[in-house]
């Protein structure tokens, strides 16, 4: 028997099509997935010249399966603050914040960007995985007076040095002005939108959430790539090389409903990312206590690895995750996402072991796609760690 080793995704009716699938698709899909239930470009044949595109240039991505939850209604804030363990009362209407949406045990359903859009007005821009029924039924079980909806908004990601450059074009200078982690709402041309300044790059970048986005997703794709033109804008796929660089996770890959926020590194230090002093009885929180108190058997650590390159975690390369060997041969843990970084010129990845392997330095062997390699544990995010390249170029941005 011969293995197909590019099978392809079917295209047809069942699974949801992003807003801007037909006007994406026009600039050379390469390779599909199927993320919160609709189809998602992943690359447009070139991963690694993607990569590099993203760090001279600008970027333009279909982002439009971060599916929205949106909540209103009067018990909305309360409600919104029990399903995460940020301190909400932290957050100002115009705000974003990473977060993450915890269970009962303390694992992670989720990690989506929030935005308050309102006092009683959130939205969830989700990872891939059904926050909306576990809202719903929530919501239900709890007796409060919440609207809990998917709306008809779908994202676009702007990304890159010159992304400032293409929103300054769009919507005017002082859309250079918004802040880190906030977001404004504008009007393009008719079409309502709310642009934040997020991403999931580690570069500048530029999030524009459209509203009608059914109606409107191909015109408003086609307005943002006839600004960027100009810029040397260039279609990719979110870039899994930049963000293991910067040590942005993955849900499904890197954090999952069976792994906790202290797990992977948010909790015992980022403190703001699980608030257990906060006066919320959120939803995991006794659990995350229980867990601070007993400590962890496991750890998500940067680690590099030797051998010939991994691929770029997007290309097919890395159907399963490598595992991970203590150097005297016993299975201990598995790489969760890893690439072959061209500016560093080396493999880095995440990978899962017992704490006791945790230690910068420790020796190990991953099992990659080309056999035993020998791999060391190391920092992370593996570059830029105070985001000082983003910092640096909206500065540049404004000046100019």
């Amino acid at each position: 028997m011969t293995v197909n080793p590019n099978p392809g995704v079917l295209q047809y009716p069942r699974i949801r099509k992003s807003p801007f699938y037909y006007a994406s698709r026009e600039h050379g899909v390469g390779l599909y997935s199927v993320y919160n239930h609709t189809y998602h470009p992943r690359h447009y044949g070139d991963p690694v010249g993607e990569y590099w595109h993203l760090l001279e240039a600008v970027t333009l991505w279909d982002v439009g399966v971060e599916r929205q939850v949106e909540i209103t209604g009067p018990d909305a804030f309360e409600f919104t603050n029990l399903l995460v363990p940020r301190d909400l009362t932290k957050c100002k209407v115009g705000q974003c914040k990473y977060v993450f949406i915890t269970a009962e045990d303390g694992g992670i359903i989720n990690d989506p960007v929030l935005l308050r859009l309102g006092e009683n007005h959130f939205w969830l821009s989700l990872a891939d995985s059904d926050v909306l029924l576990w809202a719903k039924g929530l919501a239900y079980s709890l007796g409060m007076n919440v609207a809990i909806t998917e709306p008809d908004v779908g994202p676009v990601q702007i990304q890159g040095p010159r992304s400032a450059a293409v929103m300054a074009d769009l919507f005017g200078d002082s859309i250079l002005d918004v802040p880190y982690y906030y977001a404004v709402e504008r009007e393009l041309d008719g079409m309502d939108v709310v642009v934040s300044r997020t991403g999931y790059s580690g570069e500048l970048g530029y999030e524009i959430y459209l509203r009608n986005a059914s109606r409107d997703g191909v015109r408003l794709w086609n307005h943002v790539w006839e600004a960027g033109t100009p810029h040397d804008m260039r279609v990719i796929g979110p870039c899994h090389i930049r963000r293991i660089e910067g040590g942005i996770l993955s849900w499904g890959n890197d954090i999952s409903y069976a792994t906790n926020p202290f797990e992977v590194g948010y909790g015992f230090e980022s403190t703001w990312m699980v608030d257990l002093n906060q006066q919320a009885d959120f939803i995991g929180k006794a659990a995350l206590q229980r867990i601070k108190s007993e400590g962890i058997s496991r750890k998500l650590v940067g680690v590099e690895i030797g051998g010939p390159g991994v691929g770029s975690f997007n290309d097919g390369s890395m159907i399963d995750n490598f595992d991970v060997h203590a150097p005297m041969g016993l299975r201990i843990g598995e790489v969760t996402s890893a690439c072959y970084s061209p500016r560093l010129e080396r493999n880095i990845g995440f990978a899962m072991v017992p704490i006791a392997y945790q230690g910068l330095g420790t020796e190990l062997v991953v099992h990659t796609q080309h056999g035993p390699q020998d791999a060391v544990v190391v920092d992370k995010p593996f570059l830029d760690p105070t985001k000082d390249i983003p910092k640096r170029l909206e500065r540049q941005a404004v000046a100019a």
